[in-house]
Protein backbone atom coordinates (compact mmCIF):
# COMPACT_ATOMS: atom_id res chain seq x y z
CA UNK A 1 0.00 0.00 0.00
CA UNK A 2 1.02 3.71 -0.71
CA UNK A 3 0.47 5.33 2.03
CA UNK A 4 1.63 8.67 2.63
CA UNK A 5 3.79 7.82 -0.68
CA UNK A 6 2.74 11.02 -2.60
CA UNK A 7 5.82 11.07 -4.80
CA UNK A 8 5.64 9.90 -8.35
CA UNK A 9 8.72 7.38 -8.83
CA UNK A 10 7.30 7.47 -12.51
CA UNK A 11 8.92 4.27 -13.78
CA UNK A 12 12.17 4.68 -12.56
CA UNK A 13 14.84 4.59 -9.64
CA UNK A 14 15.91 6.83 -7.68
CA UNK A 15 19.01 8.19 -9.42
CA UNK A 16 17.42 7.96 -12.99
CA UNK A 17 14.15 9.96 -11.51
CA UNK A 18 16.71 12.81 -9.79
CA UNK A 19 18.79 13.42 -13.38
CA UNK A 20 15.45 13.27 -14.75
CA UNK A 21 14.30 16.34 -13.02
CA UNK A 22 17.70 18.17 -12.85
CA UNK A 23 16.66 17.85 -16.79
CA UNK A 24 13.73 19.26 -17.24
CA UNK A 25 14.13 22.15 -14.58
CA UNK A 26 17.43 23.15 -16.53
CA UNK A 27 15.15 22.91 -19.97
CA UNK A 28 12.04 25.33 -18.26
CA UNK A 29 14.98 27.79 -16.66
CA UNK A 30 16.61 28.31 -19.87
CA UNK A 31 13.98 28.05 -22.47
CA UNK A 32 10.86 29.49 -19.61
CA UNK A 33 8.29 26.68 -21.53
CA UNK A 34 8.46 23.26 -22.01
CA UNK A 35 6.67 20.02 -23.50
CA UNK A 36 6.56 17.16 -21.65
CA UNK A 37 3.87 13.85 -20.35
CA UNK A 38 1.14 15.33 -17.85
CA UNK A 39 2.86 12.73 -14.80
CA UNK A 40 6.06 14.43 -15.50
CA UNK A 41 4.57 18.12 -15.26
CA UNK A 42 2.96 18.03 -11.88
CA UNK A 43 6.71 15.91 -10.71
CA UNK A 44 8.74 18.78 -12.22
CA UNK A 45 6.28 21.48 -10.32
CA UNK A 46 6.60 20.24 -7.15
CA UNK A 47 10.80 19.60 -7.60
CA UNK A 48 11.52 23.06 -9.22
CA UNK A 49 9.27 25.95 -6.96
CA UNK A 50 11.47 25.05 -4.06
CA UNK A 51 14.40 25.71 -6.26
CA UNK A 52 13.02 28.68 -7.45
CA UNK A 53 12.14 30.11 -4.09
CA UNK A 54 15.72 29.74 -3.23
CA UNK A 55 16.61 32.80 -6.09
CA UNK A 56 14.86 35.37 -4.28
CA UNK A 57 17.62 35.50 -1.91
CA UNK A 58 21.41 35.88 -4.10
CA UNK A 59 23.56 34.27 -0.97
CA UNK A 60 26.35 31.57 -1.78
CA UNK A 61 24.41 29.29 0.27
CA UNK A 62 21.38 29.76 -1.92
CA UNK A 63 23.65 29.33 -4.96
CA UNK A 64 25.55 26.03 -3.65
CA UNK A 65 21.93 24.42 -2.72
CA UNK A 66 20.83 25.33 -6.62
CA UNK A 67 23.61 24.22 -8.31
CA UNK A 68 23.28 21.10 -5.85
CA UNK A 69 20.15 20.30 -7.36
CA UNK A 70 20.63 21.27 -11.11
CA UNK A 71 24.48 20.57 -12.02
CA UNK A 72 24.18 23.55 -14.55
CA UNK A 73 26.33 26.68 -14.47
CA UNK A 74 23.99 28.49 -16.96
CA UNK A 75 20.93 27.57 -15.03
CA UNK A 76 22.21 28.91 -11.98
CA UNK A 77 23.27 32.11 -13.60
CA UNK A 78 19.77 32.47 -15.17
CA UNK A 79 18.02 31.61 -11.69
CA UNK A 80 19.40 34.50 -10.01
CA UNK A 81 19.21 37.13 -12.76
CA UNK A 82 16.42 37.74 -14.75
CA UNK A 83 14.02 34.93 -13.40
CA UNK A 84 15.03 36.33 -10.06
CA UNK A 85 14.20 40.22 -11.41
CA UNK A 86 10.59 38.86 -12.94
CA UNK A 87 9.79 36.09 -9.87
CA UNK A 88 11.43 38.16 -6.75
CA UNK A 89 7.77 39.59 -5.53
CA UNK A 90 5.44 36.19 -5.97
CA UNK A 91 4.54 34.42 -3.02
CA UNK A 92 4.50 31.08 -4.78
CA UNK A 93 2.78 29.54 -7.42
CA UNK A 94 5.67 30.17 -10.17
CA UNK A 95 4.71 27.58 -12.57
CA UNK A 96 1.51 26.88 -14.92
CA UNK A 97 0.26 23.48 -16.18
CA UNK A 98 -1.31 23.33 -19.33
CA UNK A 99 -3.17 19.71 -20.63
CA UNK A 100 -3.05 19.39 -24.44
CA UNK A 101 -4.64 15.97 -24.48
CA UNK A 102 -3.65 12.81 -25.74
CA UNK A 103 -0.57 12.02 -27.68
CA UNK A 104 -0.97 9.79 -31.27
CA UNK A 105 0.83 6.58 -30.90
CA UNK A 106 0.92 5.64 -27.07
CA UNK A 107 -2.04 8.07 -26.08
CA UNK A 108 -0.23 9.93 -23.36
CA UNK A 109 -1.80 13.13 -21.30
CA UNK A 110 0.97 15.64 -22.63
CA UNK A 111 0.80 19.18 -20.92
CA UNK A 112 3.01 22.04 -20.93
CA UNK A 113 4.94 23.64 -18.16
CA UNK A 114 5.58 27.03 -18.11
CA UNK A 115 6.76 30.35 -16.03
CA UNK A 116 3.72 32.39 -15.25
CA UNK A 117 5.33 35.60 -15.21
CA UNK A 118 7.14 34.89 -18.56
CA UNK A 119 4.56 33.05 -21.18
CA UNK A 120 1.18 35.02 -21.22
CA UNK A 121 0.22 33.58 -24.37
CA UNK A 122 -2.42 30.79 -23.92
CA UNK A 123 -0.75 27.35 -26.16
CA UNK A 124 -3.19 26.01 -28.96
CA UNK A 125 -5.17 22.96 -28.80
CA UNK A 126 -5.43 22.79 -24.95
CA UNK A 127 -8.32 20.84 -23.40
CA UNK A 128 -10.11 24.04 -21.82
CA UNK A 129 -14.41 23.25 -20.68
CA UNK A 130 -15.95 25.76 -22.93
CA UNK A 131 -17.68 28.41 -20.32
CA UNK A 132 -21.26 28.96 -20.88
CA UNK A 133 -23.72 31.73 -19.74
CA UNK A 134 -26.79 30.78 -17.65
CA UNK A 135 -28.21 34.17 -16.92
CA UNK A 136 -30.13 35.24 -19.25
CA UNK A 137 -29.73 39.26 -20.78
CA UNK A 138 -32.69 41.44 -19.55
CA UNK A 139 -34.73 42.32 -22.71
CA UNK A 140 -34.38 46.28 -21.61
CA UNK A 141 -30.76 46.00 -21.99
CA UNK A 142 -30.97 44.48 -25.23
CA UNK A 143 -33.61 47.10 -26.46
CA UNK A 144 -31.23 49.81 -24.81
CA UNK A 145 -28.45 48.96 -26.86
CA UNK A 146 -30.72 48.37 -30.32
CA UNK A 147 -32.16 52.15 -29.63
CA UNK A 148 -29.07 54.16 -30.87
CA UNK A 149 -28.29 52.19 -33.87
CA UNK A 150 -32.24 52.49 -35.19
CA UNK A 151 -32.11 56.13 -34.04
CA UNK A 152 -31.98 58.14 -37.53
CA UNK A 153 -29.59 61.20 -37.92
CA UNK A 154 -32.04 64.21 -37.17
CA UNK A 155 -30.59 67.10 -39.60
CA UNK A 156 -29.65 70.28 -37.57
CA UNK A 157 -32.45 72.38 -38.78
CA UNK A 158 -30.09 75.51 -38.32
CA UNK A 159 -27.48 73.48 -41.15
CA UNK A 160 -26.61 75.13 -43.97
CA UNK A 161 -27.69 73.64 -47.35
CA UNK A 162 -26.02 72.93 -50.90
CA UNK A 163 -27.15 76.15 -53.13
CA UNK A 164 -25.45 74.87 -55.79
CA UNK A 165 -27.94 72.31 -56.13
CA UNK A 166 -30.93 75.15 -57.38
CA UNK A 167 -30.37 74.72 -61.36
CA UNK A 168 -28.58 78.65 -61.89
CA UNK A 169 -27.27 78.88 -58.94
CA UNK A 170 -23.16 78.39 -58.67
CA UNK A 171 -20.41 78.89 -56.19
CA UNK A 172 -20.48 82.59 -56.51
CA UNK A 173 -24.29 83.16 -56.11
CA UNK A 174 -24.15 80.65 -53.12
CA UNK A 175 -21.39 82.50 -51.69
CA UNK A 176 -23.43 85.66 -52.60
CA UNK A 177 -26.92 84.59 -50.90
CA UNK A 178 -24.61 83.13 -47.91
CA UNK A 179 -23.51 86.69 -47.22
CA UNK A 180 -26.44 87.89 -47.47
CA UNK A 181 -28.05 85.48 -44.60
CA UNK A 182 -29.67 83.28 -47.30
CA UNK A 183 -27.86 79.86 -46.46
CA UNK A 184 -31.01 77.46 -46.67
CA UNK A 185 -33.90 75.86 -48.84
CA UNK A 186 -36.61 77.22 -47.15
CA UNK A 187 -34.56 80.71 -46.98
CA UNK A 188 -34.14 80.81 -50.74
CA UNK A 189 -38.26 79.90 -50.93
CA UNK A 190 -39.52 82.63 -48.98
CA UNK A 191 -37.21 85.77 -50.17
CA UNK A 192 -38.54 88.16 -52.85
CA UNK A 193 -37.21 88.69 -55.79
CA UNK A 194 -36.07 92.29 -54.81
CA UNK A 195 -33.42 90.62 -51.76
CA UNK A 196 -31.91 88.35 -54.21
CA UNK A 197 -30.97 90.80 -56.79
CA UNK A 198 -29.89 93.25 -54.37
CA UNK A 199 -27.68 89.78 -52.79
CA UNK A 200 -26.52 88.75 -56.54
CA UNK A 201 -25.63 92.73 -57.28
CA UNK A 202 -23.48 93.02 -54.25
CA UNK A 203 -21.98 89.55 -53.52
CA UNK A 204 -20.76 88.86 -56.90
CA UNK A 205 -18.90 90.78 -59.79
CA UNK A 206 -22.51 89.92 -62.03
CA UNK A 207 -25.56 91.62 -62.34
CA UNK A 208 -29.05 89.71 -61.92
CA UNK A 209 -29.09 89.69 -65.55
CA UNK A 210 -26.94 86.85 -65.44
CA UNK A 211 -29.26 84.86 -63.12
CA UNK A 212 -32.47 83.01 -63.33
CA UNK A 213 -33.53 83.77 -59.87
CA UNK A 214 -37.14 84.41 -60.60
CA UNK A 215 -36.99 80.11 -60.46
CA UNK A 216 -34.93 79.68 -57.17
CA UNK A 217 -38.18 80.18 -54.92
CA UNK A 218 -39.83 77.26 -56.79
CA UNK A 219 -36.99 75.04 -57.50
CA UNK A 220 -36.15 75.86 -53.55
CA UNK A 221 -39.57 74.93 -52.27
CA UNK A 222 -39.08 71.38 -54.19
CA UNK A 223 -35.90 70.72 -52.23
CA UNK A 224 -37.36 71.49 -48.67
CA UNK A 225 -39.79 69.47 -49.88
CA UNK A 226 -37.47 66.23 -50.69
CA UNK A 227 -39.14 66.42 -53.71
CA UNK A 228 -36.02 66.04 -55.98
CA UNK A 229 -37.68 63.73 -58.85
CA UNK A 230 -39.73 66.57 -58.98
CA UNK A 231 -37.41 69.22 -59.08
CA UNK A 232 -35.24 67.73 -62.06
CA UNK A 233 -38.83 67.69 -63.91
CA UNK A 234 -39.28 71.43 -63.07
CA UNK A 235 -35.97 71.93 -64.55
CA UNK A 236 -36.63 70.24 -67.71
CA UNK A 237 -40.00 72.09 -68.19
CA UNK A 238 -37.98 75.23 -68.20
CA UNK A 239 -35.15 73.93 -70.58
CA UNK A 240 -37.94 73.15 -73.23
CA UNK A 241 -39.64 76.18 -72.68
CA UNK A 242 -36.53 77.85 -73.75
CA UNK A 243 -35.08 78.90 -70.19
CA UNK A 244 -31.15 78.79 -69.73
CA UNK A 245 -29.16 78.65 -66.48
CA UNK A 246 -28.64 82.53 -66.90
CA UNK A 247 -32.01 83.38 -68.25
CA UNK A 248 -35.69 82.53 -66.93
CA UNK A 249 -37.71 81.36 -69.94
CA UNK A 250 -39.45 84.04 -72.11
CA UNK A 251 -43.11 84.53 -71.83
CA UNK A 252 -45.65 84.56 -74.86
CA UNK A 253 -45.74 87.82 -76.27
CA UNK A 254 -49.12 89.73 -77.65
CA UNK A 255 -48.61 89.27 -81.38
CA UNK A 256 -48.26 85.09 -80.50
CA UNK A 257 -51.47 85.24 -78.59
CA UNK A 258 -53.51 87.10 -81.52
CA UNK A 259 -51.64 84.62 -84.41
CA UNK A 260 -52.66 81.52 -81.71
CA UNK A 261 -56.58 82.76 -81.67
CA UNK A 262 -56.31 82.96 -85.87
CA UNK A 263 -55.31 79.73 -86.09
CA UNK A 264 -58.23 78.54 -83.76
CA UNK A 265 -60.78 80.86 -85.88
CA UNK A 266 -59.32 79.83 -89.34
CA UNK A 267 -60.39 75.86 -89.42
CA UNK A 268 -64.63 77.56 -89.16
CA UNK A 269 -63.83 79.69 -92.28
CA UNK A 270 -62.11 77.41 -93.99
CA UNK A 271 -64.86 75.19 -93.31
CA UNK A 272 -67.62 77.64 -94.38
CA UNK A 273 -65.74 78.76 -97.95
CA UNK A 274 -65.22 74.59 -98.73
CA UNK A 275 -68.23 74.30 -101.01
CA UNK A 276 -67.88 77.62 -102.79
CA UNK A 277 -64.14 76.71 -103.56
CA UNK A 278 -65.10 73.20 -105.21
CA UNK A 279 -68.33 75.20 -106.83
CA UNK A 280 -65.33 77.38 -108.44
CA UNK A 281 -63.25 74.70 -109.30
CA UNK A 282 -66.35 72.91 -111.11
CA UNK A 283 -66.74 75.81 -113.50
CA UNK A 284 -62.77 76.17 -114.16
CA UNK A 285 -63.03 72.56 -115.24
CA UNK A 286 -65.96 73.06 -117.52
CA UNK A 287 -64.17 76.35 -119.10
CA UNK A 288 -61.23 74.14 -120.10
CA UNK A 289 -63.17 71.42 -121.26
CA UNK A 290 -64.67 73.82 -123.51
CA UNK A 291 -61.45 75.28 -124.82
CA UNK A 292 -60.48 72.01 -125.64
CA UNK A 293 -63.27 71.32 -127.79
CA UNK A 294 -63.31 74.62 -129.53
CA UNK A 295 -59.96 75.97 -129.98
CA UNK A 296 -60.67 77.93 -132.43
CA UNK A 297 -63.15 80.01 -130.73
CA UNK A 298 -60.92 80.64 -127.71
CA UNK A 299 -58.18 81.57 -129.05
CA UNK A 300 -56.03 79.94 -126.59
CA UNK A 301 -52.85 78.66 -127.71
CA UNK A 302 -52.39 76.69 -125.01
CA UNK A 303 -54.93 74.13 -126.27
CA UNK A 304 -53.57 71.50 -128.98
CA UNK A 305 -55.58 71.69 -132.36
CA UNK A 306 -56.88 68.07 -132.79
CA UNK A 307 -56.41 67.89 -136.94
CA UNK A 308 -53.13 70.05 -137.17
CA UNK A 309 -50.95 66.96 -137.62
CA UNK A 310 -53.88 64.70 -139.32
CA UNK A 311 -52.01 63.68 -143.10
CA UNK A 312 -54.52 64.79 -145.83
CA UNK A 313 -56.22 62.37 -148.21
CA UNK A 314 -53.70 61.61 -151.34
CA UNK A 315 -56.48 62.58 -153.79
CA UNK A 316 -58.25 65.54 -151.94
CA UNK A 317 -57.75 68.76 -153.55
CA UNK A 318 -57.03 71.49 -151.44
CA UNK A 319 -60.23 72.80 -149.51
CA UNK A 320 -62.60 69.68 -150.06
CA UNK A 321 -63.16 68.44 -146.62
CA UNK A 322 -60.79 66.61 -145.06
CA UNK A 323 -60.67 62.71 -145.07
CA UNK A 324 -63.64 62.39 -147.32
CA UNK A 325 -61.78 62.38 -150.64
CA UNK A 326 -64.87 64.68 -151.98
CA UNK A 327 -63.50 67.95 -154.62
CA UNK A 328 -64.36 71.50 -153.27
CA UNK A 329 -67.49 73.32 -154.89
CA UNK A 330 -65.27 74.87 -156.98
CA UNK A 331 -64.20 72.04 -159.03
CA UNK A 332 -65.37 71.60 -162.59
CA UNK A 333 -67.17 68.69 -163.36
CA UNK A 334 -64.19 66.69 -165.07
CA UNK A 335 -62.90 66.43 -161.45
CA UNK A 336 -65.38 65.05 -160.38
CA UNK A 337 -66.79 62.74 -162.55
CA UNK A 338 -63.16 61.32 -162.35
CA UNK A 339 -63.28 61.29 -158.79
CA UNK A 340 -66.30 59.22 -159.13
CA UNK A 341 -65.49 56.93 -161.52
Amino acid sequence: MRHRNKIKKLGRTHAHRKATMAALSTALIEHKRITTTLPKAKALRTFVEPIINRAKEDTTHNRRQVFRRLQSKEAVKALFGEIAEVLGDRPGGYTRVVKLGQRAGDAAEMAIIELVDFNDVKPEGGSTKRKTRRSRRRSSDAKAAAAPAAAPATKDANAADDLTKIWGIGPVFASALNDADITTFAQLAEADLDALRAAINTGSETSDEAANEETWSEQARLAVAGDWEGLEAYIETLKDEGGTAHTPPESVPEADVAEDAAAEAEPETAEAEAPEAEAETTQEGEAVASDAANPDTTGNPQVPDAFADAPEHGDTEQGAAPGTGEPPPEADEETRDGHRG
